[in-house]
């Protein structure tokens, strides 16, 4: 089990600090800057990366929303889900870490800013309200564990998942940073809340609920309308 949570843990870490990584230090940086779609696939590259290197270990989770719509959907144990879900949280916020000391180090720092966390209306890079940004992480979310569940069924050709799942993971990226700078990862939005405080860290209830909630109706759909397909 070591050798699984261990796995879990540096994939988050990878996730975290490639993703956020890249929106912290080279999204905006002046006239060089990779921008939003630069950011979409560094998370997806993320995930995509990791899902190869140490997905065969413990099956390349890095999120507790995927953690969870997968043990609804039966392909994941339910008594393994609590470690799990402490060893993305470790991952996420050792990387933020990292992040932290790295960009202290900038000369004239004054403080973190935003860094990379996730928020509705004021915190919203384009001020969208609370309801949006719920349906929003809800809505992808459900729409990630389907692609999940559906490029590592059997039936799928084997070895391209981690394909599959590392360009939806760019696509919701691509749709929601605008949103909440986009979660569909509850590790990834308490690593950053934690160290920026305030309204991060108030608003971060919105980053566990709704992306649970989107898996596990995920989860549900999958079982109801694609699980025969699987079977077939």
């Amino acid at each position: 089990m070591i050798n699984k949570l261990s796995a879990e843990a540096f994939g988050t870490f990878w996730l975290v600090f490639g993703g956020c990584g890249s929106a912290i230090f080279a999204a905006g940086f002046p006239q060089l800057g990779i921008g939003f779609a630069g950011v979409s696939f560094a998370f997806g590259l993320t995930v995509l990366t990791m899902a190869y290197a140490v997905g065969p270990i413990s099956g390349g989770h890095f999120n507790p929303a995927v953690t969870t719509g997968l043990a609804v959907a039966g392909r994941f144990s339910w008594s393994d889900w609590l470690g799990y879900v402490i060893a993305q949280l470790a991952g996420a916020i050792a990387a933020a870490a990292v992040l932290y000391v790295i960009v202290s180090g900038k000369a004239g720092f004054t403080s973190i800013g935003g860094f990379a966390s996730n928020g509705y209306g004021a915190q919203s890079p384009g001020g969208f309200s609370m309801r949006s940004a719920f349906l929003a992480e809800f809505v992808l979310t459900a729409a990630f564990l389907i692609i999940i569940l559906g490029s590592t069924a059997k039936r799928a050709a084997a070895g391209f998942a981690p394909i599959a799942i590392g360009f939806g993971l760019t696509l919701i990226h691509l749709i929601s940073i605008p949103i909440t700078n986009t979660s569909v990862n509850p590790a990834r939005s308490t690593s950053q809340a934690i160290f920026v405080g305030g309204d991060a860290l108030g608003q971060l209830w919105l980053f566990w609920v709704a992306p649970l909630a989107g898996a596990v109706v995920g989860a549900l759909l999958y079982r109801a309308l694609l699980a025969d397909a699987e079977k077939a």
